[in-house]
């Protein structure tokens, strides 16, 4: 029953993770239907081919103004993101961290003194309550603070590991601004290019293919580097929710042996 229980709640997650992109891009979707309609309303005067012309889609621009190189490099970033949200909101969870079939049986094991099929039971699970309960156990033979100093060892070592994780996710969100600013470096030296290489004044339309380069790919940065910031943010917490948790809970199961002086 419990089984089911956490498969629903998995799927559960992962659809609403899956809705999330779906959502940024209905409301972008809604804002490309007004933009053109925009456009028309305020050039009504003007021919109907140059209505067509005015009237792109938002989306279209925006893909014109990154060009193929930014628009590789931001859908890369894009995807990546999307992918280890996903991953770490999976992994930072306590169903998987601390699962119930490991504290349930080990704590079932030690009422009963059979310490070594705990041991056992704890050593063939990977979550990060059993690598800490097998650390711990395989050095009650030298006391019990041996024990605790190779538990808490074993948790800064699976900390570090979770660490690592979401470290890509603040990565990105430290990547995809700077990517901005490169674009924004870029657009600005390509505008700059045409005026130096005209002989006459150049038109408005000429520059603006390098400003809107420049400003888009600092758009598009920003979008991407908000969310991955604050996803950072809030992983960090649960994680360090979670490591005293471990902590708390390896502490009460091990507790019985605090009175021993060798096994």
């Amino acid at each position: 029953m419990a089984l089911g229980v956490r498969s629903r709640e998995w799927w559960k997650t992962v659809l609403t993770l899956l809705l999330i992109p779906s959502l940024l891009m209905g409301s972008v979707a809604t804002f490309v239907s007004l933009a053109p309609s925009v456009a028309v309303a305020q050039e009504e005067d003007v021919a109907g081919d140059e209505k067509e012309e005015n009237s792109e889609s938002f989306l279209v621009f925006f893909a014109k103004a990154l060009g193929l190189r930014y628009c590789i490099v931001f859908l890369g970033l894009s995807f990546s993101l999307v992918a280890l949200l996903v991953m770490c909101f999976l992994a930072l969870r306590r169903t998987i961290l601390m699962p119930a079939t490991l504290i349930e049986p080990f704590e079932a094991h030690l009422e009963a003194k059979e310490f070594q099929e705990a041991y056992e039971l704890s050593k063939n699970d990977d979550s990060y309550l059993g690598h800490v309960l097998a650390a711990g156990m395989s050095k009650l033979s030298s006391g019990y603070g041996q024990s605790v100093e190779a538990m808490q060892e074993a948790e800064s070592d699976q900390a570090m590991k979770l660490e690592h994780k979401i470290s890509y996710v603040a990565l990105i969100g430290g990547l995809a601004p700077m990517f901005g600013l490169l674009g924004t470096v870029d657009g600005m030296v390509a505008s700059f290019m045409v005026i130096a290489r005209s002989t006459t004044a150049p038109k408005p339309n000429q520059l603006a293919e390098g400003i809107s380069t420049a400003l888009i790919t600092t758009l598009v940065g920003l979008w991407l580097a908000i969310p991955a910031i604050a996803a950072f943010a809030v992983f960090k917490n649960w994680l360090q929710r979670l490591n005293a948790d471990v902590d708390v809970e390896s502490q009460r199961l091990m507790s019985r042996f605090a009175n021993m002086g060798k096994k």
